[in-house]
């Protein structure tokens, strides 16, 4: 017999034993035909062997899951941009714009010129047509206003780009 097959009838036979004795078995290599006398002890319990337990460490950190917002009107926002395949990058400059805008607020009005929620649309009549509720639907006026920035501007860091340079976009 070669070398595997005797191992494995042994094991085998020592798993068997094993099984049968309720946790010890102790069992000579009667099945080799060798001449060395090779024993093997398996016992359950306390006399098992240690197993030797290591720590792998490495210098490379993991890539910092994006921060999700907790305002309401911010994950509604997020969910579109990502809808867009915009980078997390664009919803940034979104959030600076809004925030210095609106500071998000979906009835946020400006009292001198009437622009109105979170875009601070002017007039603010123009966000019916994202949707009959633009008065009082966050996610009605975010539409619009990703639609207005992405057909005025391309992507939100470049109405936050205008917005920087004239205080308007």
């Amino acid at each position: 017999m070669d070398s595997k097959r005797v191992l494995r009838s042994t094991l085998a036979g020592l798993i068997t034993a094993t099984a049968i004795s309720g946790g010890t078995a102790s069992a000579a290599s009667a099945d080799t035909g060798s001449e060395a006398d090779h024993q093997w002890t398996w016992r359950t319990g306390t006399d098992t062997p240690a197993v030797r337990q290591g720590i792998w460490r490495t210098k490379a950190r993991p890539k910092p899951a994006p921060a999700r917002p907790r305002d309401r009107n911010k994950r509604i926002a997020l969910g579109l941009v990502v809808q867009r395949a915009w980078s997390i990058g664009e919803f940034r400059c979104l959030d600076s714009l809004w925030t210095r805008e609106s500071n998000w607020n979906h009835r946020a009005t400006n009292q001198s010129s009437g622009a109105y929620g979170i875009p601070q649309a002017l007039p603010a009549g123009k966000m019916s047509g994202a949707g009959p509720d633009w008065r009082h639907n966050p996610a009605t006026q975010i539409r619009w206003g990703l639609k207005y920035i992405k057909d005025r501007y391309g992507k939100p860091c470049g109405a936050w780009s205008h917005f920087r340079s004239r205080n308007w976009y």
